[in-house]
C-alpha cells in the first residue's frame, strides 16, 4: 500500500507547512538526511497549551503529540513533494511541557511515534527517540517534536 493510501485510509489530510514564527527554517536537508525544526502541538488553528500533570492528562498529551505528527508529514511532504521519498524515520526527539513530578514524557511520545509506523510502515516508521520532560515549551505548548528521516 503507497503512503497516500494509507493516508487516506487513516483518514489523514496533511496541513500546509507552518510559517516559522521565529528565526529558523521548517527543515534543512542535508545529504540524505532531512531535519525537521520542533513543531509545537496545535489544536483547531490555536497553540494547545497546558502542563502534563496540571491541566492536561497523560492519553490527551499522546493526542497532542499524535497531532504534532501530522504537521511534521505535511513539513516531509513539502519539503520531498512525496512522502514515498521518505526511506526511514531515523529519529524522534519529544520535549514534554510538565510538572515536575511526571514522568510519562514517553507515553505522551507514543501518540506521534504510533502514527509514523501507521503511515509507513514498521520498516520504515520505527525509530530511535527521546522524550524529555521540560519546565515550558514555547507559547504554553503541551508538546514540541522535531523529526529526522533519511530521505531517497
Amino acid at each position: 500500500m503507497s503512503i497516500a493510501q494509507r493516508l487516506q485510509e487513516l483518514g489523514i489530510v496533511l496541513p500546509p507547512v507552518a510559517v516559522p514564527a521565529a528565526a529558523y527554517v521548517p527543515f534543512v536537508r542535508s545529504g540524505n538526511l532531512l531535519f525537521l525544526s520542533g513543531h509545537i502541538a496545535r489544536r483547531d488553528g490555536q497553540v494547545w497549551a497546558g502542563q502534563l500533570g496540571r491541566e492536561i492528562d497523560t492519553a490527551t498529551g499522546a493526542q497532542a503529540a499524535r497531532a504534532v505528527a501530522f504537521d511534521l508529514l505535511g513539513t516531509l511532504q513539502a519539503a520531498l513533494g512525496d512522502l514515498e521519498k521518505v526511506r526511514r524515520i531515523v529519529k524522534v526527539m519529544s520535549l514534554v511541557n510538565s510538572v515536575p513530578t511526571y514522568t510519562e514524557q514517553h507515553l505522551v511520545t507514543n501518540g506521534a511515534s504510533q502514527l509514523l509506523v501507521e503511515v509507513f510502515g514498521a520498516e520504515r516508521g520505527a525509530h530511535a527517540r527521546s522524550a524529555f520532560g521540560v519546565a515550558q515549551i514555547p507559547l504554553g505548548a503541551c508538546v514540541e517534536i522535531e523529526l529526522i528521516a533519511e530521505v531517497a
